[in-house]
């Protein structure tokens, strides 16, 4: 499949999820997300521990691997973030990304989907990483 027809196809399916709600990309979009990824791998490591130590004082840590990464956001327009992913160390070694889908249920519910995914580049290809769940997600303030 061509880079072409994979945006025409991601473009249809957001139009889909989001009742045909408006969606707007430009450059200015693309250079926040991909400073954005750059950003959060920079610190993905003092975030994790960070999330780690609190949850860990408050009690509540986890058990499991984690690890933090970008969550590629696809909706109304393209952003970046970051969230930590728990798990096992064989399947959260797997996760590159956090793919999230905002929708809108009945119009008036807000829906934010985050999966897993073992791409950076959503709209390459990926798969969702099973076994895996979202833990924290972090907000960086402009």
């Amino acid at each position: 499949m061509t880079r072409t027809k994979k945006l025409a196809a991601i473009a249809v399916i957001c139009f889909t999820l989001t009742g045909g709600a408006a969606m707007a990309v430009n450059l200015g979009d693309l250079i926040g997300v991909v400073g954005g990824g750059l950003l959060v791998s920079s610190f993905s490591g003092q975030i994790n521990d960070f999330i780690n130590t609190i949850t860990l004082n408050k009690g509540v840590g986890v058990k499991d691997e984690t690890k933090v990464v970008p969550i590629v956001s696809v909706g109304s327009g393209i952003s970046i973030g970051a969230a930590q992913v728990a798990g096992l160390k064989a399947d959260v070694d797997r996760v590159q990304a956090v793919a999230e889908v905002a929708v809108s249920f009945m119009g008036k519910i807000g829906v934010r989907i985050l999966v897993p995914i073992d791409s950076k580049n959503p709209l390459d290809r990926f798969r969702r990483v099973q076994k895996v769940g979202v833990s924290a997600i972090i907000d960086y303030k402009l």
